[in-house]
C-alpha cells in the first residue's frame, strides 16, 4: 500500500503544480471541469467521509468530556469547524480584492492575506497528505481517496490562482504541493492517535464542502448542473458497486 500511496501523494501534488498547463482541461469548458470534481467531492464527503464522523464521535466526546458535554455530536461540530475557517478565508480574499480595486492588475489579494491563506492551505494539505496513509485504508481505500481529492485540489488551484494571480504561480503552488508531500510523510512515519485522525477527518470534511460550495453557489449562472450530477452520479455509483 506504501506504493500505491507514495504514487497517490506525487499525482496529486502534480495538480498543484500543472493543473493550469494540462491541455485536457483547455478544450473542455473550465467550468464544466470544476463542477464535474465539486461533484465527485461532495460525493465523497457524503458517501464515506460523513459516515465515519460517526465512528469518531465517541472519540471525540473524549476530547471535549467537561466542555460542552450535552452535545451529541462533537464530530460534526469540529467539521462544521472547518467549514467556518474556510468560509472565513474566502470572505478575506474577496475583501482584500475589493479593498484593492478589484480590476485588472489590483484585482488580487495582498500580501498579509496571501500569506494567511498559503498558510492555512498549507496545513489543509498536510491533513490531505496524512490521511492519504491512514492505517484504516487498503490499496482500494487510497485510490477511491486520492482521486476525490485530486478533483478537489483541482478545484481549489483555481480558485486560489483566481484570488492570487502570480503569487499563487511563484510560490503558492510549491508551497501547497510540498505540504500534500510532507503530510504523506508524516503519515508514512508517525502513526498519530485515532483521536486526531477522527478530528483531522472531521475537519476535512467540512473544508471540502465549503471549497466545493465556494464554487458552485455564489455564481449559479457560472456553475454547471449537469457535469455537477454527473461527477456526482459516476462516483456514487462506483462506491456503491465496490
Amino acid at each position: 500500500m506504501i506504493l500505491v500511496s507514495t504514487l497517490a501523494a506525487f499525482a496529486l501534488a502534480l495538480i498543484h503544480m500543472f493543473v493550469g498547463r494540462m491541455r485536457f482541461v483547455r478544450a473542455v469548458p473550465r467550468q464544466w471541469w470544476l463542477s464535474f470534481s465539486g461533484g465527485v467531492a461532495v460525493t465523497y464527503v457524503f458517501l464515506l467521509l460523513l459516515p465515519k464522523l460517526e465512528g469518531g464521535q465517541p472519540l471525540l466526546a473524549k476530547l471535549f468530556e467537561g466542555l460542552l458535554a450535552n452535545l451529541e455530536h462533537h464530530a460534526y461540530l469540529v467539521a462544521l469547524l472547518g467549514l467556518l475557517t474556510f468560509f472565513g478565508l474566502e470572505r478575506l480574499a474577496v475583501g482584500s480584492r475589493l479593498a484593492r480595486g478589484g480590476h485588472g492588475a489590483n484585482d488580487v489579494t495582498s500580501a498579509p492575506v496571501f500569506g494567511v491563506t498559503m498558510t492555512l492551505h498549507a496545513l489543509y494539505n498536510v491533513l490531505i497528505g496524512y490521511l492519504l496513509v491512514d492505517d484504516r485504508r487498503n490499496v482500494q481505500g487510497v485510490l477511491l481517496f486520492a482521486v476525490a481529492m485530486g478533483l478537489h485540489l483541482f478545484v481549489n488551484g483555481y480558485a486560489l490562482y483566481g484570488h492570487h494571480k502570480g503569487s499563487y504561480e511563484r510560490t503558492g503552488r510549491w508551497v501547497l504541493a510540498l505540504s500534500l508531500l510532507v503530510g504523506w510523510l508524516l503519515g508514512i512515519l508517525e502513526d498519530l492517535p485515532k483521536l486526531v485522525t477522527a478530528a483531522l477527518t472531521a475537519f476535512l470534511s467540512g473544508g471540502v464542502l465549503m471549497n466545493v460550495f465556494r464554487e458552485e453557489l455564489p455564481a449559479t449562472h457560472e456553475s454547471r448542473f449537469r457535469p455537477f450530477l454527473l461527477g456526482a452520479g459516476l462516483y456514487g455509483a462506483l462506491l456503491l458497486l465496490l
